[in-house]
């Protein structure tokens, strides 16, 4: 069997990672078995039918590794209309589907005449025989076997089963003739020869009803696999009202696209050892569809970052420089963030100090604090760190430093911090607090990159001069 596996995110605006991680594994399935990858956009909601969101899904899907030109498509179901209407039509003529004029008011009333709950409980069957023909209103329903049982295929769930006759009579065409989701999901399903459909676990109740259709429609099902649901701290599925939950956040953040989908893979399945953090080259080799665990999965963002963390150590100077470059000189999401002029960033220094702001960073974005002391006119100074190391004293430790400072005659970390140390060992001080007020002065906080060494790349005048206005401030 040639696989074709298929992933159809709707346009919304952004990109959650439950769905880059379903599209990172049919990617793999797909390349495991020689197979393609289809990318299908489902946008027949008009309010969600927007040019720029379906940019931001091929630009999402670029950033995780599933690059244009590497798989078929983007399709959009919209160019499928035609053959969706077809289908409808003939299950009609089948006696498969049949049109309802029912309201939902009208539903819940007649449930409750008969002694039920006064609230929607599902379609009652009322219009089956009564022979309706299409008329504007009338929603066309699909006839749901009233014996038996639909055994849904399961890579990951194994052979779920489902009584037909719990499985009301549902809508597959609109009052106006459009198709709904369940029916134009099949049809464009079939017209695509989709074998196999990876998707969360939240779809799984739509699949005996999509699975009857394409038994109605005689066609053989695709397997199935239902991946277990994404879900935060609480145990509560992941929700963009409520979580941070879209792909582009984190790329903006500062998280690394290979950092990003080993970690996403890692939600529901592990590779082979006492290990998580491995190539790719791994996991495509070893992730089994079948060895996902079909509990729900947590995305931990603290996991996250430290994973991130480990990624950019793991990167060369020279790629930790090039790659913060967007934070630096560039933009993000189209917006320049860097907060100093665009002229006023030097390489040099950055390069300088790149090996240091390295192993502290856990995302890119922390580069600019780290960083900004050296680009920045005067330091954005932290009021809180401030007002804890300008105490007593502090005004004489600065002025004492910077007559030391003044009198270096090689401006070099070793040097620097030799003369502090004598500043501090004068007023019984130890070096971590002789180092505090000297802190805050030059680069704004009271934690950063090492002291000296970033003292050495501001430059003789540049320090002393921020240690002036510093004094300046405390008088």
């Amino acid at each position: 069997m040639t696989v074709r596996v298929r992933f159809a995110p709707s346009p919304t605006g952004m990109f959650h990672v439950g769905g880059a991680r379903s599209a990172l594994q049919n990617w793999i399935y797909a390349k495991q078995h020689g197979g393609t990858f289809v990318l299908r956009i489902e946008d027949t909601d008009l309010s969600r039918n927007r040019p720029e969101w379906t940019d931001g899904i091929l630009s999402a899907l670029d950033w995780i590794g599933i690059a244009r030109g590497t798989y078929e498509g983007p399709y959009f179901q919209s160019e499928n209309a035609q053959a969706q209407r077809d289908a409808a039509g003939q299950l009609l003529r089948d006696g498969r589907a049949y049109y309802c004029d029912c309201t939902r008011e009208q539903v819940t009333e007649r449930a409750a005449a008969r002694g039920g709950a006064a609230q929607y409980a599902g379609y009652d069957g009322f219009c089956r025989d009564r022979g309706l023909e299409a008329a504007p209103g009338r929603a066309l329903r699909f006839r749901t076997p009233d014996e038996g049982v639909t055994t849904v295929v399961d890579l990951v769930r194994g052979e779920p089963t489902f009584e037909n006759r719990l499985i009301e009579d549902f809508v597959i065409a609109r009052g106006d003739g459009s198709p709904v989701f369940l029916l134009a999901n099949v049809v464009d399903d079939i017209s695509m020869k989709i074998t196999h459909v990876i998707r969360a676990e939240e779809h799984l109740p739509n699949t005996p009803k999509q699975q009857l259709l394409w038994d109605a429609l005689g066609v053989t099902p695709p397997i199935w696999a239902h991946v277990p649901v994404v879900v935060n701290e609480k145990r509560q599925k992941l929700s963009k009202r409520r979580d941070k939950v879209a792909l582009e956040a984190y790329r903006a953040e500062g998280y690394l696209a290979d950092a990003m989908r080993n970690y996403l893979m890692l939600l529901g399945w592990a590779p082979s050892g006492d290990r998580e953090i491995v190539p790719w080259e791994v996991i495509e080799d070893e992730f089994r569809l079948e060895e996902v665990n079909p509990s729900p999965a947590f995305f931990d963002e603290k996991k996250l970052r430290a994973f991130n963390g480990e990624y950019i150590r793991a990167l060369s100077v020279e790629e930790f420089i090039d790659a913060c470059q967007p934070w630096l000189t560039g933009e993000i999401g189209g917006a320049r963030v860097a907060p100093w002029p665009a002229d006023a960033y030097d390489p040099a220094a950055f390069a300088a100090v790149a090996p240091l702001a390295q192993t502290r960073v856990a995302v890119l974005s922390e580069i600019i604090p780290n960083v900004d002391f050296l680009f920045l006119e005067s330091p954005e100074i932290d009021e809180a760190a401030w007002a804890k190391a300008m105490k007593e004293g502090a005004a004489d430790l600065l002025r004492a430093a910077a007559d030391a400072f003044s009198a270096a005659p090689d401006w070099a970390a070793e040097p620097l911090k030799n003369a502090l140390e004598e500043v501090g060992a004068a007023r019984g001080l130890k070096l971590g607090k002789a180092q505090a007020p000297v802190r805050v002065a030059v680069t704004g906080r009271s934690i950063g990159l090492p002291l000296f060494e970033s003292l050495e790349v501001l430059g003789r005048d540049r320090t002393l001069a921020r240690l002036q206005t510093a004094l300046t401030r405390l008088q």
